[in-house]
């Protein structure tokens, strides 16, 4: 459009060349409307409205999907780093090290800190756990030894009047009976002379017969005896007397039920002899079990090293009471594994320590002194020890016991005696002899197999029982 109008424009003057030639005011008002006109078309192209875009077609709807899982937290930014040591003053980089330092010291504190935690948590956890475990062992122990103890007492065991029996009925008591009468009125020198041949040909030993002869002379001659049942109990109140005197040589206190002295050592140590078939292993076996009833850990020593299979028989009884047994080869020096289980004892902290020793025959010196020399190595693993000699008895063995005692007591010092098998003769009246030479307290007396019929001894009930307890 405006190039038409330009070409019209132009072709007007050229037209009309011939005419008369319009005036120069005319052609510029041409000019002027010429450029006004461009100008409007040029401003009205400038503002024509753009053609509204094709609308796109619609998109298809996606199906929806699960939500995606959360972002995780953003990352603490790592803090800027520090500017490097060269551009840092001499006290500024003095700083840093120190605060490096004690950020180091820090760390290493709280580390030994959660390790020093750490510890106490685990002690502590097995503490409790041992704790635990000493209560369920302790519960066991005494639901163990309370069924023990109430099958020991189911077996009542023989009463001493039962096991005097044959000694009361067979032996010289029989005879007294016979002599004391109620029939003897009166007691004239007859009576006297066959009172001491009763007595001389007991098993109570010369030097007690003659005793006790004289006492009752002396009765008889100053008229203190009317009849024969008054010098029967003048003579039993005599043997009572010998046996209190002896049993008051050693004041310790003895252990009730068990009838040995007790004292609070480390342990305290018996050391068991006597001659092959006394009983030794047996008494053993059953006093272990009686101390560990009366709540004592007890510890056995098998210094019996010579006879055949005396420490298979000691370990059987160490089963039956459930304690724990030191023992040697067959042959081996009987004082080293004494001296083993006492250095045991100490170490462990047991209460009772019982030594078994070979039997010995007490005419043989040489045996003898073997066992001074156990006696001397006990005493090197604890000082003092051996606190109990305990010679075993064969009540058996009449008045051969007396010489029994006498040897062991001049070689070692015995300081108790165990009298077994008082239930199997008539021959129990060879307490009296040995208490009454020796002063020597009779701890236990044997009247039966089951652990019961080993019995303390008590003067008073042995009288009750040799006698009886009514006068024929």
């Amino acid at each position: 459009m405006p190039t038409l109008l330009l070409v019209l424009l132009s072709a007007g003057p050229l037209a009309q060349a011939p005419a008369e030639p319009p005036t120069w005011w005319i052609w510029a008002g041409l000019a002027v409307l010429l450029a006004v006109v461009i100008a409007l078309i040029f401003l009205l192209k400038g503002k024509a409205p753009e053609k509204p875009a094709k609308a796109p077609p619609p998109a298809e709807v996606a199906p929806p999907r699960e939500a995606p899982p959360p972002s995780p937290p953003e990352a603490i930014p790592p803090p800027e780093a520090a500017p490097p040591e060269e551009e840092l003053t001499a006290e500024e980089l003095e700083a840093r090290k120190k605060a490096e330092y004690q950020a180091r010291k820090e760390a290493r504190r709280l580390e030994r800190e959660r390790r020093r935690l750490e510890r106490e948590e685990a002690e502590r956890a097995r503490l409790a756990e041992l704790e635990e475990q000493r209560r369920r062992e302790e519960e066991e122990r005494r639901r163990q030894e309370e069924e023990r103890r109430r099958r020991i007492e189911a077996e009542a065991g023989k009463t001493l009047m039962e096991g005097l029996g044959k000694t009361r009925e067979g032996g010289f008591m029989a005879r007294l009976a016979g002599l004391f009468g109620r029939g003897r009125a009166e007691i004239g020198p007859e009576v006297v002379a066959e009172l001491e041949e009763i007595l001389f040909t007991a098993d109570i030993g010369v030097r007690t017969a003659m005793r006790l002869v004289e006492r009752a002379q002396e009765r008889v001659r100053e008229a203190r005896i009317a009849d024969g049942a008054a010098l029967r109990e003048a003579i039993r109140a005599d043997i009572e007397e010998i046996l209190e005197k002896a049993q008051a040589k050693d004041p310790r206190r003895t252990l009730p039920g068990i009838g040995l002295p007790f004292e609070e050592k480390r342990p305290w140590v018996i050391m068991v002899v006597g001659v092959n078939g006394a009983g030794k292993t047996t008494t053993i076996g059953k006093l272990a079990a009686k101390f560990r009833l009366d709540g004592k850990r007890v510890l056995l020593g098998a210094a019996d090293t010579f006879r055949a299979a005396a420490t298979e028989q000691l370990e059987v009884w160490a089963e039956r009471a459930e304690v724990p047994v030191v023992t040697g080869p067959e042959g081996s020096d009987p004082g080293a594994v004494a001296f083993d289980a006492v250095s045991r004892g100490v170490r462990e902290e047991f209460d009772v320590v019982i030594v078994d020793t070979a039997g010995r025959l007490h005419t043989k010196s040489p045996l003898m002194e073997e066992l001074k020399k156990v006696r001397r190595v006990m005493g090197k693993a604890r000082e003092g020890a051996p606190d109990e000699i305990l010679l075993v008895l064969d009540a058996t063995m009449g008045q051969n016991a007396i010489q029994q005692a006498r040897q062991f007591h001049e070689a070692l010092g015995v300081t108790g005696i165990a009298l077994t098998k008082l239930d199997g003769t008539a021959k129990g009246g060879v307490v009296i002899g040995i208490a009454d030479e020796f002063q020597i307290p009779v701890r236990l007396v044997g009247v039966g197999e089951s652990l019961a019929d080993l019995r303390p001894f008590d003067p008073r009930e042995y009288v009750t029982a040799l006698f009886g307890r009514e006068e024929s």
